[in-house]
C-alpha cells in the first residue's frame, strides 16, 4: 500500500467531522460523572492507534466483512443520526 498525504489528510478530515467533540460534550460530562475522571491522553492515544489501523486495514476488514465502503459509510451515517435523534 503507498502512504499518500493526500489520503491521510482525508481520512483526518472525515474522523474530525465525524468525532465532532462539541456534540459529544454532553456524553463527555456523563461519563466523567458517572466515572469521575477521563484520561484524555490515554483516550487521545487509543483513538490515534484506531484511526492508523482503519488507514491501512480498514478496507480489509470491510471486506472480509463482506462489505463495501458506500455501505459502510450510509450505514455509519444513518447511525450517527438515529444517536443524535437520542
Amino acid at each position: 500500500m503507498e502512504l499518500n498525504l493526500r489520503d491521510i489528510l482525508t481520512v483526518s478530515t472525515i474522523l474530525f467531522a465525524v468525532i465532532d467533540i462539541v456534540g459529544s460534550i454532553p456524553v463527555l460530562l456523563q461519563v466523567k460523572s458517572k466515572v469521575g475522571y477521563i484520561k484524555a491522553e490515554q483516550a487521545t492515544f487509543v483513538s490515534f492507534l484506531i484511526m492508523i489501523l482503519f488507514l491501512f486495514l480498514g478496507e480489509s476488514i470491510l471486506k472480509f466483512l463482506g462489505v463495501d465502503v458506500k455501505s459502510f459509510a450510509i450505514a455509519g451515517s444513518l447511525v450517527i443520526f438515529f444517536w443524535l435523534l437520542k
